[in-house]
């Protein structure tokens, strides 16, 4: 029971890694706030973690949303606080720039980069006055490269990165670390909200196109679980994980 006694805020827990990040933090021992917009899945998880003895919590909420996450963060305070933040909620509706899709341009950036600061928003101040607290930040392969059609998505990951880079440095005063997680191409429900038909059908068929050579949001669960084990003088700053046959 790795986590016992410690409380852990999962964004993006209705699916794929968040999911994955929930139950495998719950099976170690840690109290969970799970949070997501779907909050029938939700329910559904907590339903299932609950039965196994999980102490869980959830709380519905739009990551995009300015004052939905601030009153999260104070329902989450008056529970005494979150010890680990894993900062997982995205989108990925790609597309070439001259296509303009402008509002999901908006979307990108509100979900993955305010919702990330939203979320730290929430939870960092109480971590500092504490002295402890781990902050973990999904971002992505995308935030250190970028492809045709992905330069708004890659941008908001460059900007995760930043964030988590910069947050490292600021942190350590307050004795909270900061973890950033970079994946490759993992078996999850992302590719779904590729909203340009063409697009999607050519990111499923290449880089998602099979499956026994993707990442399992398992296996970002396990690498997590990696940089929160360690001892508190150690603090992974980044971890860049590629399925084994993925090139780029």
């Amino acid at each position: 029971m790795k986590f016992k006694g410690k409380r852990a805020w999962v964004t993006g827990a209705s699916s794929g890694i968040g999911q994955a990040v929930a139950r495998t933090l719950a099976a170690e021992g840690a109290e969970v706030v799970l949070s997501a917009r779907r909050a029938e899945r939700l329910e559904a998880l907590a339903d299932e973690l609950k039965a196994a003895g999980a102490q869980i919590h959830v709380e519905p909420v739009d990551v995009a949303d300015r004052a939905a996450m601030a009153a999260v963060g104070e329902r989450l305070t008056a529970l005494g606080g979150i010890d680990i933040l894993i900062n997982n909620a995205g989108t990925m509706p790609i597309s070439p720039i001259i296509n303009g899709r402008v509002d999901e341009w908006d979307q990108m950036i509100d979900v993955n980069i305010k919702g990330v600061l939203y979320a730290i928003h929430a939870v960092y101040s109480g971590m500092a006055e504490r002295k402890r607290g781990h902050i973990v930040n999904i971002s992505s392969i995308a935030a250190r490269t970028t492809y045709p059609s992905a330069g708004v998505y890659a941008g908001t990951k460059h900007a995760v990165r930043a964030i988590s880079e910069t947050l490292r440095k600021e942190a350590i005063r307050f004795g909270v670390r900061v973890t950033d997680i970079q994946p490759g191409s993992v078996d999850t429900e992302l590719p779904d909200s590729i909203g340009h038909d063409k697009i999607r059908g050519i990111v499923k068929s290449n880089m998602y196109g099979d499956e026994a050579n993707m990442l399992k949001p398992e296996d970002i669960a396990n690498a997590i679980v990696y940089a929160l084990e360690q001892p508190v003088h150690v603090d992974v700053g980044e971890l860049l994980i590629w399925p084994a046959r993925q090139e780029n």
